[in-house]
This record gives C-alpha cells, structure tokens and sequence, in this order.
C-alpha cells in the first residue's frame, strides 16, 4: 500500500468548533505489468492493461478495494447526508413525459418524484388520469432493470419493448398485447442501438452476433444485422433483412413509413455520416435501392406521403436542410428543396398533417410551422427562451405535444393546436423553488485562437462577483451533440447553497452546426479543450469564481475533456470529475463500439501525425509527476458498455501512482449501472451528493446545507 498524509479541511467539523485533523490516505497497490506497445516507433508503456479484463477476480477485488477508500473518505464528510436530504427533498416532485398517441389510447411517462424508473401510463382522455399501463419499478427491486424504449403496431394493438439490464446498451425486447395488456412469450435477445419498427405484425430490428463468454461488455460489437420478428414466433426463426458481410462496422438503423409500404434503413460504420437505402413493401420483389451512398453526410427520413419522400440533410448544407423526391427517383440530383438551409441548426418533425422545423439559435430553440409544400404557416411562440421538443404525431392528429425548460424552468408540457397554432399548458411541476430568485445570463467569451464561444451562466440573483463562489463549470464538445437549457434539481441544490453553474457551448457540439462540429474533431480536438479552459478563465477573470473555487466535471466525451484539461492547466479548478471517460485515446477503438468515434477522434493505427496528436493529450499517457492536480473523482460504472469502464481503472491507477501532492485522487466505481441512462433515482442522488459534497469539502465552504443542520 502507498501511504499518504493529506490535509483534510473537515468543514463540518471546524464549523462546530472542532479541530481540522489528518488521515493517513492510502490508496489501494496497483499491480503493474511489463506491456510495451509500439506505434509508429514510439514505445508506449501500458502497465495496467490487465484491468481491462473487466470480469477478472484481480479486477474485481480491485475495484472493491478502491470502492472502499472512496466511501471511506466521502463518508468523513460530517455535511453529505444534508446534501442529500435536500436533494431527496427536492427531486421529489411530480413530473411527466410528453405525450404520445397509439390507437385508442394516450399514453405518457410520469414520476411520481423518487420512484427509480418513470412508469407509463394510458388513458383515452387527456383530461383524466391514466392507468398504469408498464410499471418498469417492478421489473427489479433495487430499480437497475429500466424500461429503454417501447414502440407500437400502426393499429396500436401489439406493442414492442426494449429492457436494459444495470445500464448495459443490450437489449432484451419483450411484446405486449395492449388490448388485453398481457406479455406475450416473445423475447429478443442480443439486440444493441436499435428501434423496433413494426409492419403488420412483425417489427423490424437490429441485433448483433452473441458475444463470447466473459466478453459481453468488452467485446467489439461487429456485424450488425436487421432482422424481421413475426409475433408469436422464436427468434430463431427472424427472417434476415439487410446486412454488410463485407464490413463488420456497418451499423444499421430502420425505418417504416407510415402507410407501412416503405422500409427505410439507415447504414454507418461512425457516429457521422449515413447512407441510405428504401424497399418497396408492397412489392414482394423488389430489391432495396439506394437513396444515396457514401458517409460523408448525414441524412434522416422525415416522411412520405403517396409518392413522394420528405429528407433532411447536411448535403450541401452545413446546417441542414429539408428536401422532397419522388421516390421512384430518389437520389440527389433529383432533390428539391422545402425548407432551405438557413444561418441557424434545423431539426425537423412532422405530425398534425404539418412540418415543424426546430432551429437552434445560439444554442437556445426556436420553432416554425410549415406546410408539406414548404409555405411558412407560423412561428410557435414559445414560453420563454429555452429548450423546446416534440412537436410530433400522427399526420390526422387535432393535438400535438411538446415539452420546455430552461435553466430555471422545469420541464412543462404543452398542447399545441396546429390548426389554431395556439399552446396550452397540459402539465407543469410543483418544484420547492422560487425561480424568480435566479437568474441566467448567456455570454460569448474568446478562445485561444479567436473563436468566440457562447456560455450559460445562471446564479442567484445579487451574486457578488467577489471571486469566492463556487462554480460549477460542465461542458462536453463533441460528436455534434449540443448542449441546451433544462432544469436540473442537482444545479439548483448546488445555486440556492450560493453556487453559479456555468455551460459553455464548446466546439465539437452541434449548436452551430457541422462547421462547428468539426473545429473539435481528429487534429482539431485541442480547440474543445481550449474552449473549455478559456470558460474557465473569463469565469475567473470576470469575478464569478477563483480557482480555489471552481469545479469542473464532464462525462463520456465530456470525461475525456476533463482528464485533457487537468493535464493541460492543472491549476484550472480546484476540483475535477472526469466521468465515465474516453481516457485511452490508443485504444477506445479496440471495444464494443469505440471504432464508431474514430470521426471525431481519429484512430493510433490511422497515421503517424494523428498517433503523436492522440498521444500529446490522451489523458492517461499525459499525467506527469510532481504536479499539483486537482482535488479529483473519476466515476464509472462496472456495467458500462458503451465507455469501458477499463478507461477510468487504468486513468485512476495512473494519477494515484503519479501524484504526491496532497488533494485526493480517487475513483468512485457505480455498480449495477452503467453510461447513466435507466440510472435508478435513488443512484442519481446518492451520485450527486457524493459530488456536491467532495466539491465544497476540499474547496473549504461550508454549504448553507450544512450550516442548516448544525
């Protein structure tokens, strides 16, 4: 064992008068092997490659070793269990999904405030209130079985449902029949990043061969395959509808439109760029035709409607554009713009018989009614600037739905009328707050090299910008993915206990479209860092913080982006998450599905010039001795396959070796969970008061929380 002597700032304990004391801090031996790869010449040392072995005895007992010492350590701090209360206090509060209509029936999502998994209802009027149609709280006591998505019969009788077991991205698909609402005895199994899209009485879905023995949550997922299920057949018996057997990374996404006569699949070997193939349903015959091929861009079907075919594409439109074809002719030369590019990201859907393009505007949305032969109808006045979603439905549906928040705003459903094009509230929760006390600000700050870059800043209102509130700095930027407004009761216990939470719109996002999507991919990724790190700096030089008080806290990509930073300017932020991070940039692509990431980040084996690239920040390959990093909680989760947890072993094992300053270095390993989604809520909570808590511990404030409670 490795001793160390850190100087714990035992704020709860000093604040009644009791004396700060030292804990010998001793993190758990780290076994190191003699593995040396070679890239391009370049011998690189990989000593912890054995925790990549997930299912290992060695691998486990190290796990609950670390688990230990970090429990340990949280459990010290006299204020948590306050943070926690006030959490609980707070998370319990009514909220709802938005609604969706499925023959006969509404159905919707509602929480009743701490029940681990939402439950959804039914009911023939939206006036009254509904049944319970699947509670996914019974699938498992402890609330780690999660209900991953469910789709219906056109006629809405059959209904098929996706269940993921402690966060894992496999699917085990189960169907229903709503009339009688009964499980039938049909079970898919091996299903992974799939829908399930019904014609008649069968659905169409996508599932991958069954991995070998010890391998599931490591093992590279290749060679997907569509398949169609009949109802009330085995799977073994699934008739085989589209594959590549020449490229095992082609992963496939399917489609069928509404009258059921089209099937539409959707291939990629990355997380950018697809093509697209459609099949005559009613013809027995027929073969599937290309719609358009290659990756460059990305293109979604929107609809169709009698012949023709409605798409939305970045083709020669950074930001996207709507497009209609006949379907007998669909490829590019015969597309014809319905609703143009403009300077703003489109997001199109369709339902009432109406398109609704949703444009994000400096990361904030605003949405457009329009007609099917592309007329503008109206602008939907929203209720405030914020997030909106929805808009979505059958095409003879009288009421649409859609959903807003913001900052401070939790999420509120709307009915939308798209004759009239008036909204109404449906639902909107009672949350123990007084948004009015809180305000949000947007700001455009400079990075390194320019580029002005949008960030949310909201606090309490009369903040003294006096450089000593502790500010909680989160970001992501990448894989076009853009961040946007919403409620939090996370940020509002960390802001009403005298915080600021800020979210910059860094590059790699979506928020301003592919341009901005690639400035932070392959050799341009050092400018998401750098995006980062100059938030960090106008925060400080504005007076909203100091680094003694800021945290910094990123997941999946966003894990990545605080493992670069810490190494770049350790000195940043007194505190850090990297979570459920991409921390060996030599290696994701060796795992389930981290070849798919290779758009954005470039692959080791690719080229020599984008080795020494991934090499020069790789944040395991970076950490370098005698630095004073940041008080630091990597977090992750044993089920987690989409980002290995081996990721965060190996990073953690590393910084622990590596540094000899004073702050805690530790590793909090979830289990039973996995990347967050279907996360239990008891989970979410005990999570954030794990983080909370660290935070205001080793930047030495004391939370009104705390001080409530003495």
């Amino acid at each position: 064992m490795r001793n160390y002597i850190l100087l714990l700032l035992s704020v709860g304990v000093a604040a009644c008068n009791s004396e700060q004391s030292k804990q010998t801090f001793n993190y758990p031996e780290t076994r190191k092997a003699d593995q040396v790869d070679e890239y391009f010449g370049t011998k690189v040392e990989d000593p912890y490659r054995w925790l990549e072995d997930d299912m290992s005895e060695e691998t486990g007992e190290w796990v609950k070793s670390q688990n230990e010492v970090t429990n340990a350590y949280l459990d010290q701090i006299d204020f948590k269990d306050a943070v926690k209360d006030r959490l609980a206090e707070l998370w319990n509060y009514e909220r709802f999904g938005i609604p969706f209509k499925e023959g006969d029936y509404w159905y919707y999502f509602k929480n009743d405030g701490l029940q681990n998994q939402s439950v959804l209802y039914r009911t023939s009027d939206l006036s009254e209130d509904g049944e319970v149609f699947i509670d996914p709280n019974e699938f498992s006591e402890d609330g780690t079985v999660s209900l991953a998505g469910i789709t219906f019969s056109k006629n809405g009788k059959l209904a098929a449902y996706s269940v993921s077991i402690s966060g894992s991205d496999w699917r085990e698909i189960y169907v229903l029949n709503t009339v009688t609402n009964t499980k039938l005895d049909d079970k898919i199994e091996w299903a992974k990043f799939t829908t399930m899209a019904w014609q008649g009485d069968g659905f169409y879905y996508q599932r991958y061969p069954t991995p070998p023995d010890g391998d599931v949550l490591k093992a590279k997922n290749l060679f997907a395959k569509i398949y169609y299920h009949q109802v009330d057949t085995d799977q073994s018996d699934d008739l085989l509808i589209f594959e590549n057997p020449d490229n095992g990374e082609n992963g496939f996404g399917v489609w069928v439109s509404g009258d059921e006569r089209f099937l539409v699949v959707r291939s990629s070997v990355s997380t950018s760029g697809n093509e697209l193939f459609i099949k005559d349903l009613s013809d027995l015959e027929s073969d599937f035709k290309p719609i358009i091929t290659g990756f460059e861009f990305e293109h979604s079907v929107i609809d169709t409607q009698r012949d023709k075919i409605y798409i939305e594409t970045t083709l020669d439109a950074p930001n996207k554009r709507l497009v209609v074809t006949d379907i007998s002719n669909p490829t590019p030369e015969n597309w014809t713009d319905l609703i143009p590019e403009s300077e703003s990201v489109l997001n199109t859907s369709k339902g009432g018989g109406k398109l609704f393009a949703n444009y994000l505007v400096d990361a904030k949305n605003e949405v457009s009614q329009f007609s099917y032969d592309g007329d503008l109808e109206k602008r939907i006045e929203l209720p405030g600037i914020g997030s909106a979603s929805g808009f979505s439905g059958g095409k003879e549906q009288k009421s649409l739905h859609y959903s807003f928040t913001s900052f401070t705003h939790p999420t509120s459903i709307f009915s939308y009328d798209a004759t009239s094009g008036t909204s109404s509230l449906w639902k909107t929760p009672n949350v123990d707050f007084n948004k009015d006390d809180y305000e949000t600000k947007q700001v455009f700050y400079t990075s390194k090299d320019g580029t002005k870059v949008p960030m949310f800043i909201t606090y309490k209102k009369g903040l003294e910008l006096n450089g000593k509130n502790p500010t909680w700095l989160y970001s992501y930027g990448g894989f076009n993915i853009s961040l946007r407004p919403s409620f939090s009761v996370a940020n509002l216990v960390w802001m009403e206990n005298g915080g600021v939470y800020a979210m910059p719109n860094i590059r790699g996002g979506g928020e301003y479209g592919e341009e901005w999507h690639v400035a932070g991919t392959k050799l341009h990724k050092k400018n998401v860092f750098e995006d980062f790190i100059a938030a960090g700096e106008y925060l400080i030089n504005e007076g909203y913080t100091s680094s003694e008080y800021l945290v910094i806290r990123g997941g999946s990509n966003g894990g990545l982006l605080i493992g670069a930073t810490i190494n770049m300017r350790p000195d940043l932020a007194a505190v850090a998450y990297p979570a459920v991070g991409v921390m060996d940039m030599l290696r994701y692509q060796y795992f389930t599905i981290g070849r798919a990431w290779a758009y954005d980040y470039g692959t080791s084996e690719q080229s020599k010039e984008m080795f020494d690239y991934l090499y020069s920040y790789s944040p395991i390959h970076n950490i370098k001795p005698g630095v004073d990093y940041p008080a630091t909680m990597v977090m992750t989760a044993d089920h987690d396959d989409r980002v290995v947890p081996a990721h965060s072993f190996k990073y953690a094992a590393t910084l622990q070796e590596r540094y000899s300053g004073d702050n805690p270095v530790l590793i909090r390993i979830e289990t039973s969970a996995g990347h967050g989604a279907g996360t239990p809520t008891t989970k979410q909570i005990e999570q954030v008061a794990d983080m909370h808590a660290f935070a205001w511990y080793n930047m030495g404030y004391i939370p009104d929380v705390a001080k409530r409670k003495m």
